[in-house]
């Protein structure tokens, strides 16, 4: 377990953190949650040590390894990417190479000495050591973790530093991966993913031994990784059992009994004021009003989280167009000897809202700037709707703002007349708040020029958006206004993005692109695009399953002609010892099967309780009572590890009792 006692971090005057206390159990999946600026990042950077607290201390088991993923700064350069990612298994490496030294000095030495023995002790110690590692895993290890992040076989030995920062990012989490340290630390993992590489990285986080820590703006892989929430609020955590969207429930209904709790606080407040100054001046009263006073002091006073205004942005009403928006006629794109596509034919009509998906290099982006005319197809037509007006953001247009111009100069520029919202209003939706507009756009980070340069395109009037990863850079709350507005957005839509929840509610088709395949259109959202995807998968591997044995038996049973010596034929097992070995199989799998059943009757009873003390948390009676919300807190956290573990041993048996299934049905 690993222990953040009364932390404190500051910045200046600002005091980020005061008294911060959780704590973090083994194998746990951890969401932190909070309005942006509220120090998650930060806190996350403490925890893996890259800054120093100015005050408290977090306290970790000896040997405990905590490995962290920043948002983006990772740069290497002068190693090949299999050299960097074998790093991880550096521990390995020493204790080999001190293997082999040992074996050397073994030739050296008399059998009958002191050394010979210490050196051999040391070699088992050695050997029992790298069986953790599995040394001849390794390298298949590295080969896999890379391969379903997206690279190729051929870049494993390019030098990472002819890498972009979103694939150095790749690198390091692979690295991370493999090191499988017992705390992971991951800040936006999925910014520089496409969609095969975070439905890889998903995969591998839910079947993760150690304790996960994370922070995403992704709804969709909170809510399937994720069994706990630490909100931070004024600089203090909150604990919350479930899942980000049942943070989201939770936050709201303690919010409503908060309320209620400070206008009963409020009114009592008043009386006790209205009292001492009624009663100030009066002699015979000064030992009450001295009375009232002290109470008044020990009133721990209940703090309400501002509430966001519910704004809804929406777009200025687009011109009309034509029903043909944009066309491509036997289309081809290359790069020198690079071809990207070719006789590719495409035509998106109006108010469609499609989306592109497809691994990193595919073609997505080129697609994209084929179809608005800014790139010229090298072989076949792009002719653009009479009326079409496009309006195009991708990551590369944050670059081209003016950095002497503030945020609001540099929005109020493009911005349309009749908008329902002022330019104040559009960029506060987007995290721009307060004197945030009046910021230069040259201080700004790359994210916040990103957003800017968002909320520049969004109120620029156009009849057909095309948005590339346009939610990298936003809030949970940023994204809602962003859906909605697309939702009811009445022009043409084309969007590059992985995020499934944020694009399920708003597109109807999904087009694919693939390395070395004919780009596909599936006429549903994303995740009908993935459930079929999935399903093609199955049917190939079941596919290739069935005819593999079929043509052994068919290269076994075949009459052949040959001038060689014919070849002895293999023994044919004994039925009696394939009914022993039926029997012994059997008796094995009875007992799991028990195990099982018993198992799932417990899981079912925590899971009972788990509910039960979910209610009681939330009702108003335990609420009121800070030891006793404490308490309660502490009981369901207890409870949820170990319906995790139940999971966990559940996972195991099932795989035990399929594994033996599978072996008696081919015997």
């Amino acid at each position: 377990m690993l222990a953040i006692k009364n932390l404190r971090i500051e910045f200046g005057a600002r005091v980020l953190f005061s008294d911060l206390s959780f704590a973090i159990n083994a194998s746990e999946r951890i969401a932190f949650a909070g309005h942006n600026g509220a120090g998650k990042s930060t806190l996350m950077k403490c925890i893996a040590g890259v800054i120093a607290p100015n005050g408290g201390e977090i306290a970790k088991p000896k040997h405990h390894r905590i490995g962290y993923l920043p948002q983006e700064g990772i740069h290497v350069k002068g190693k090949t990417v299999f050299e960097e990612t074998e790093s991880a298994f550096a521990e390995a490496q020493q204790l080999q190479s001190e293997l082999k030294q040992l074996e050397e000095e073994l030739d050296t030495l008399d059998p009958r000495s002191a050394p010979y023995s210490t050196a051999l002790e040391r070699m088992g110690e050695i050997d029992l050591a790298l069986e953790h590692f599995e040394p001849s895993r390794i390298k298949p290890k590295i080969e896999a973790v890379l391969a379903g992040l997206g690279f190729k076989r051929d870049d494993l030995e390019r030098d990472c530093g002819e890498f972009s920062g979103g694939w150095q990012m790749r690198i390091a989490m692979a690295k991370l991966f493999l090191a499988e340290p017992e705390v992971l630390l991951l800040d936006e993992p999925t910014n520089h993913l496409d969609i095969q590489a975070q439905g890889f990285m998903e995969n591998y986080l839910h079947a993760y031994r150690g304790a996960i820590v994370l922070i995403s703006h992704d709804r969709s892989l909170m809510d399937g990784l994720t069994t706990r929430t630490l909100a931070f609020h004024h600089g203090r955590a909150e604990e919350f059992t479930g899942n980000y969207s049942s943070y989201e429930t939770q936050l709201a209904e303690r919010q409503e009994i908060r309320i209620k709790q400070k206008k009963a606080q409020d009114r009592e407040i008043e009386q006790i004021e209205r009292f001492i100054n009624r009663f100030r001046a009066q002699a015979n009263k000064a030992s009450q009003v001295q009375s009232r006073i002290k109470q008044l002091a020990k009133i721990e006073r209940i703090e309400i989280d501002e509430q966001e205004s519910q704004v809804s942005f929406r777009f200025p009403a687009p011109p009309p167009t034509t029903q043909s928006v944009a066309k491509l006629a036997e289309a081809g794109k290359s790069y020198g000897d690079l071809k990207i596509f070719e006789g590719f034919d495409f035509e998106i009509e109006r108010q469609e809202k499609i989306a592109i998906v497809g691994p990193n290099g595919a073609g997505k982006s080129t697609f994209c700037r084929l179809i608005t005319g800014e790139e010229a197809p090298t072989s076949g037509a792009h002719e653009m709707g009479a009326k079409t007006l496009p309006s195009f953001f991708n990551q590369n247009h944050a670059d081209e703002l003016d950095p002497s111009l503030t945020i609001l100069e540099t929005v109020e520029k493009v911005a349309s007349r009749g908008q329902s919202l002022s330019a104040r209003d559009i960029l506060g939706c987007f995290l721009f708040k307060g004197d945030d507009v009046f910021k230069k756009i040259g201080v700004l980070s790359g994210g916040e020029r990103s957003r800017v340069a968002l909320v520049r395109m969004l109120v620029r009037p156009a009849n057909f958006l095309i948005l590339d990863e346009p939610t990298n850079h936003l809030d949970m709350r940023s994204q809602d206004i962003l859906q909605q507005a697309l939702m009811e957005y009445e022009g043409t839509l084309l969007i590059v993005s992985h995020n499934r929840d944020f694009l399920d509610p708003i597109i109807s088709k999904t087009i694919e692109f693939r390395q070395g395949h004919d780009p596909r259109l599936f006429h549903g959202n994303l995740s009908y695009y993935l459930d079929k995807v999935e399903r093609e998968e199955a049917s190939i591997n079941q596919s290739k399953a069935k005819t593999k044995p079929k043509s052994e038996t068919k290269k076994a049973t075949s009459p052949t002609v040959s001038s060689s010596p014919a070849q002895p034929s293999l023994p044919t097992p004994n039925r009696k010892e394939q009914r022993k070995a039926q029997a012994a199989m059997r008796q094995k799998l009875a007992p799991l099967q028990k195990d099982l059943e018993k198992l799932e009757e417990e899981i079912a009873e925590i899971e009972g309780a788990q509910s039960q003390l979910s209610e009681h948390l939330s009702s108003q009676e335990i609420a009121a009572d800070a030891e006793k919300f404490q308490e309660t807190s502490a009981a369901l956290a207890k409870l949820t590890n170990k319906l995790n573990q139940s999971y966990s041993r559940w996972d195991i048996i099932t795989a035990e009792i399929e594994a033996l299934e599978e072996q008696l049905s081919e015997k």
